[in-house]
Order: structure tokens, then C-alpha cells, then sequence
């Protein structure tokens, strides 16, 4: 796919969150029945609940890690907390899923309250199981950072679904 047609790269994730990487495994999310494209629309009412991720690959001695991230927390014109980190969960075995995995930080849903939010996942390759450790706090976590702190490359899957506020459009009350 043409770089400037990847959904990934209109939508700002490359570049706010990760850098240009080729796709190599599945990565399938669902909240109840709705499956996350990049760049669909989902209320927080939809995303309370952590989603279902399955994930691809052919080998399971091969671990992912899942991150998933707000790159415009607490607002998009003044993202001061990127990325805010909903959820990780480490050693999930190829051809299985999120539920499969350690569970290092638990799922947060997400409560967008100014503008529209994107919702990353983002899906890596990890060199052996046990390798990838939660970090001391949600804000300003940095995927980028911590993909090379645990050598964990560029990601192998990545997607991603916006969220606003919903009851009103959040402006000024009068």
C-alpha cells in the first residue's frame, strides 16, 4: 500500500506514536461485535469493556507484546500526557490472543473528554517470554521508548480507532 494512502500514516500514528514499519502479523480487535479499522468511529460507551485481540503468526514458541495508547491525552491541541498508556499485556503466544498473555498493566477505557482521541494498539514481537516489564506509570509513556528498552524492534501490527466524548458535543455550557 502507497504510504500516503496507509491509513496508519493519514491518521497521524506514524509519526505521532510509531515509526514507518511493514505490517507482518494479524491483528484482529473487537468491542462486543464492532471490529476496530483504522479510523473508526467508537463511543466510550462501546469500549468500556477491554476488546477481544487475536493475533496471527504460525510459530507458538514466538511472545507479543500489546500496547495500547492515547497519543492526544488529555487533548488533542495540547497532548502534554502522550501517549497515555491503557493497557499492556506481554507473552501473548502466536495464533492466540490478548486473554492468553500476562496482563502488566490492566485496561483502562478510555474517557476522552476534549476533541477526538486516537486509540492505538500496537502489536510487537518479543525476543523470549518474560522479557517485557510494566512501567511505573501511565502518562507520558513513549512507545517508541519502551520498544527499545526491551529490544523490541519496530512493531509487526498496529491499528487503531477514534473516540470523542459522548451527551453533547463537550463545548462551553451556556
Amino acid at each position: 500500500m502507497p504510504r500516503d494512502r496507509d491509513p496508519l500514516v493519514v491518521g497521524r500514528v506514524i509519526g505521532d506514536v510509531l515509526d514507518p514499519f511493514t505490517r507482518s502479523i494479524s491483528l484482529r480487535v473487537t468491542y462486543a461485535t464492532r471490529d476496530v479499522n483504522n479510523g473508526v468511529e467508537l463511543k466510550p460507551s462501546q469500549v468500556v469493556n477491554q476488546p477481544r485481540v487475536d493475533i496471527g503468526g504460525d510459530d507458538l514458541r514466538t511472545f507479543y507484546t500489546l500496547v495500547m495508547v492515547d497519543p492526544d491525552a488529555p487533548s488533542p491541541s495540547d497532548p502534554n500526557l502522550r501517549e497515555y498508556l491503557h493497557w499492556l499485556v506481554t507473552d501473548i503466544p502466536a495464533t492466540t490472543g490478548a486473554s492468553f498473555g500476562q496482563e502488566v498493566v490492566c485496561y483502562e477505557s478510555p474517557r476522552p473528554t476534549v476533541g477526538i482521541h486516537r486509540f492505538v494498539f500496537v502489536l510487537f514481537r518479543q525476543l523470549g517470554r518474560q522479557t517485557v516489564y510494566a512501567p511505573g506509570w501511565r502518562q507520558n509513556f513513549n512507545t517508541r521508548d519502551f520498544a527499545e528498552l526491551y529490544n523490541l524492534g519496530l512493531p509487526v501490527a498496529a491499528v487503531y480507532f477514534n473516540c470523542q466524548r459522548e451527551s453533547g458535543s463537550g463545548g462551553r455550557r451556556t
